[in-house]
């Protein structure tokens, strides 16, 4: 089994809900290194976050909306709640609105609303450019419709709904320039609603979605499988847009590009943000949407043309998801507290911590990246120029490597004409391309793959 090492332990309808108290704190002028800002994230928060879930017996889609202390509804009352305890430490710094739709499906056979709790931390350079981190709020036992029987969550997903609280704690304190936002979603298990009614809601507010790090089962380190891994989080992401069209899938099919989906490209940005800033955590990149045959909620936003990735742990144990609590032959099912490791869980949310900040603080990613150099010793590379960008960075891997390896910088230029890079003797037909823009502080957008398939 692997060997347990030491963590980091440091320190559509929507209604407005804005706390504002006299004493309130600006948020820091002075933007927190990565790795110092991991460091902030607590796991005695984490487990506060989900004691407190789990102590409202069930949070099913179905379940109470009245109770105070039982149900979805005073699950829901309480995530807004924490959200505006944190605004009132940034002087009101985070709009709290609640997106909801009334649904009726498979899993939902009367007509429910669906309310998802979703904090704003509006951009002061680039508003309009938002990344999220989601997590699901609903829990179910063994029968998905089973709204009455006890089923805590702790797992699924009350760790994901943690590590968002937990972001919105951390990075409340800090100013970026692009937005973020921060989402409990309902109607996971029923159908994944929640995440359609927050992609949704995103284009009707016509916000340009960077990312979506979707976190769902994220809390636990000793797998079914019997081995006890601490240090290892799956991100999942689409090889392929599911927006693509026949046209553009027959030039993808010819010229590249089923590997570099603006969600994939985000997979990597991760990888490499963990290598750079976190101790003990390693992100295993999974070529897939989801696990295999299931979902979650960052498939509404993939639907809708948004990139989007899940944040899963590396070893499942399936007696404790969908679960009801039990003891059968020794073994006790149900995903209870118990089985959450909350330093793992901190590692997690710390990934997700330092993969918000650098997106928001970073360039938007290049628009309008194309590429040339058929029958030529030469690949040259164009794209538009992105406001704000000190620099870009042209890179490129072989076919078959799973991350970039090798890059060029250009300088920004002055006015609004396209930029290029030609790299000389890198031949086309041998590798894969992409640019990225940079900061003045070195924050790097995610790269860009050229045409159709690579395209934010």
């Amino acid at each position: 089994m692997p060997i347990r090492y030491p963590l980091l332990t440091a320190g559509c309808l929507a209604v407005a809900f804005v706390a504002m108290p006299a004493a309130a704190a600006e948020p820091a002028a002075r933007p927190l290194p990565l790795r110092e800002l991991a460091t902030t994230v607590s796991p005695a928060e984490l487990r506060a976050s989900i004691t407190t879930l789990v102590g409202f017996g069930t949070r099913h889609t179905l379940s109470d909306t009245v109770s105070e202390t039982r149900g979805i509804g005073a699950a829901r009352r309480w995530v807004q709640r924490r959200f505006g305890e944190i605004s009132s430490q940034c002087g009101g710094c985070l709009q709290v609105v609640t997106p909801s739709q009334v649904v009726t499906g498979t899993r939902i056979p009367q007509p429910t609303e669906v309310m998802d709790i979703v904090a704003i931390q509006r951009g002061a350079g680039d508003p309009n450019r938002v990344v999220l981190i989601t997590g699901h709020l609903d829990s179910r036992v063994s029968d998905v419709m089973n709204a009455t029987a006890d089923a805590p969550g702790a797992n699924d997903d009350a760790s994901g709904v943690a590590a968002v609280i937990e972001a919105a704690r951390v990075l409340s304190t800090q100013r970026f320039a692009a937005t973020i936002v921060y989402a409990a979603l309902s109607g996971e298990e029923q159908g994944l609603y929640g995440g359609k009614v927050l992609a949704e809601y995103a284009k009707a507010q016509g916000w340009d979605v960077e990312a979506d790090l979707n976190n769902d089962i994220i809390g636990n380190s000793h797998g079914q499988d019997g081995v006890h891994d601490n240090s290892t989080v799956r991100v999942f992401s689409e090889g392929t847009k599911a927006t693509e069209t026949p046209a553009q899938a027959a030039r993808r099919r010819y010229n590249g590009g089923e590997l570099d989906s603006p969600s994939r490209n985000l997979g990597r940005y991760m990888a490499r943000l963990a290598e750079a800033h976190l101790t003990n955590l390693e992100v295993q990149m999974v070529y897939r949407t989801d696990r295999y045959g299931r979902g979650g909620d960052q498939v509404a936003f993939l639907e809708l043309g948004y990139p989007a990735v899940r944040v899963t742990e590396a070893h499942e144990d399936y007696t404790h998801q969908h679960q009801d609590l039990r003891v059968e032959n020794g073994v006790r099912y149900g995903d209870t507290i118990e089985f959450v490791d909350f330093d793992y869980l901190a590692q997690v949310t710390r990934l997700n911590v330092v993969t918000l900040a650098s997106l928001a603080r970073a360039p938007a990613p290049p628009k309008g990246v194309t590429i040339e150099g058929a029958v030529s010793p030469d690949t040259t590379l164009h794209w538009q120029p992105v406001p704000g960008a000190a620099g870009y960075r042209v890179w490129w891997r072989g076919t078959t490597d799973p991350q970039w390896r090798h890059h060029r910088d250009l300088p920004a230029a002055e006015g609004t004409a396209p930029l290029k890079l030609s790299l000389k003797n890198v031949v086309i037909d041998d590798w894969f391309f992409g640019v990225s823009s940079i900061s003045a502080q070195g924050d790097e957008s995610p790269v860009v793959f050229p045409g159709d398939p690579g395209a934010f």
